[in-house]
């Protein structure tokens, strides 16, 4: 441990060069040997939303963090390219704050297993309720207004719609391109890793996600003027959102046929 340290400190490119071939299993220490767990941060390193596909300390992210930061934030998944491209990051690269991006496999369980960095917990983006809203964007401009009232009544209808199929329906201030994402339940465990063990048959099933909704976006405001006489085309629409945000994070469509015959409908409307 001593000698990484001492290589990372004196010759970063042949310190990388051992991180890219052994890193994974450095992060096996992370997960399973505690007492060694704050040496092991200080030699990790992760590529991030910010660096340009260089590699970053944890120190290098504390000293970047943005005015009422308090987490560090991370997110996970198998497949770099789909995980830069997550809309869950989108109230992030808003407001500049960078997101560790983890596809390792043993990222899904040493990040839960209580790690912080100089007195900074953890948290994924995926997860649980968002703390955006504390943190400036990055033109400066004020916050964004809350949702009108026509849109609060289109969320709280979505959550009508889809019953079962999510634990809730909300506004987001992760969003601000995509209409919708999922999220984790706001005590739940992150949602690759919830997939990971549920694939894996250590879980019956994977909790109910949160669907989140972008009140900003200019889709979400159209369905929300729609009137009463529209009611077959917002249930196909409330439906079809949590698809999409499905989509968006690798799942299938929960009902294939259903999905399909819905988009049919709805296509079909707006050609006619």
């Amino acid at each position: 441990m001593s000698e990484l340290d001492k290589l990372s400190n004196t010759d970063d490119e042949a310190y990388l060069k051992i991180w890219d071939n052994f890193g994974t299993v450095l992060k096996e220490g992370l997960y399973e040997d505690y007492a060694r767990r704050d040496a092991l941060l200080k030699l990790a390193r992760f590529k991030t939303t910010t660096a340009a596909g260089q590699w970053r300390t944890l120190k290098d992210y504390v000293a970047d963090l943005k005015e009422n930061q308090t987490a560090i934030y991370y997110a996970i998944g198998n497949d770099f390219d789909r995980l830069t491209a997550s809309p869950q990051l989108e109230g992030f690269r808003a407001r500049g704050i960078e997101v560790l991006l983890l596809t390792d496999q043993i990222d899904s369980f040493w990040v839960t297993s209580g790690v912080e960095f100089d007195g900074k917990p953890l948290k994924s983006v995926t997860q649980g309720l968002s703390d955006l809203g504390e943190i400036a964007l990055l033109d400066g401009q004020a916050q964004d207004a809350p949702a009108s009232e026509d849109v609060t009544g289109f969320i709280g209808f979505v959550k009508t719609a889809l019953g079962d199929a999510v634990a809730d329906v909300r506004a987001s201030e992760r969003l601000t391109e995509s209409a919708v994402c999922l999220v984790a339940p706001d005590h739940g465990m992150d949602r690759q890793l919830e997939r990971l063990l549920a694939s894996a048959g250590q879980l019956p099933a994977a909790a109910k996600p949160i669907l989140e909704i972008n009140p900003r976006h200019e889709l979400i405001a159209k369905l929300s003027a729609l009137s009463e006489a529209d009611q077959s085309l917002r249930e196909d629409a409330a439906h079809l959102l949590l698809d999409e945000a499905r989509i968006a994070d690798g799942e299938l469509p929960l009902d294939a046929r259903s999905f399909s015959a819905r988009l049919a409908r709805v296509v079909g409307r707006a050609a006619s």
